[in-house]
């Protein structure tokens, strides 16, 4: 199988997290799964979700827990992987924006892009759709809710392939070339 790009979007507890996994599981056949975690147990509710994740996974996966600098910490390891399995870009947007560090948001995608495309493995990258609601009424989530749709929008572009997941259900968006 050829790499490809596959984006899963979709709401919170949509489903998205478990079909990115079966997808990872159906592609990589006996190859090298990598999963790339963003998210951060800075409270005891995210801890009991990040456990129940790590439980989710298959054990033979390799994980690379990496909160903001996804390029620096996979490009060294990323070599022998099939898949790389990110999730999420919501919570890794939301990491960028409230860093100390002084990082643009764009910049960060392009690089991750840029990152996908100077490897040999598939990437199944999960991300939240914030766009459907109203308006948020506060400058911070109105900000977030642009910088994830932006981000969202550039990876669907490089995308292959673009499946929206509502109550588990997957709705193909941007298909695979030949399907």
């Amino acid at each position: 199988m050829s790499k490809r790009l596959s984006l899963i979007l979709g709401g919170r507890r949509a489903g998205k997290s478990s079909y990115a996994q079966r997808l990872a599981q159906e592609r990589s056949g006996d190859g090298r799964v990598l999963f790339v975690a963003t998210a951060e147990a800075l409270d005891d509710d995210m801890s009991a979700r990040i456990q129940k994740h790590r439980e989710d996974r298959p054990s033979e996966w390799d994980t690379l827990e990496t909160p903001l600098d996804i390029v620096g910490d996979l490009s060294p390891v990323a070599d022998g992987y099939d898949i790389v399995l990110l999730d999420c870009l919501t919570i890794w947007v939301s990491n960028l924006m409230l860093a100390e560090a002084d990082l643009d948001v764009l910049d960060e995608t392009g690089r991750l892009l840029d990152c996908y495309q100077a490897g040999d493995a598939s990437w199944i990258v999960v991300s939240n759709e914030v766009g459907l609601g109203v308006v948020p009424v506060n400058r911070l989530a109105r900000d977030y809710s642009d910088q994830l749709g932006r981000v969202n929008q550039q990876f669907a572009a490089e995308a292959d392939e673009v499946t929206f997941i509502a109550a588990g259900l997957p709705l193909q968006l941007k298909p695979s070339p030949g399907t």
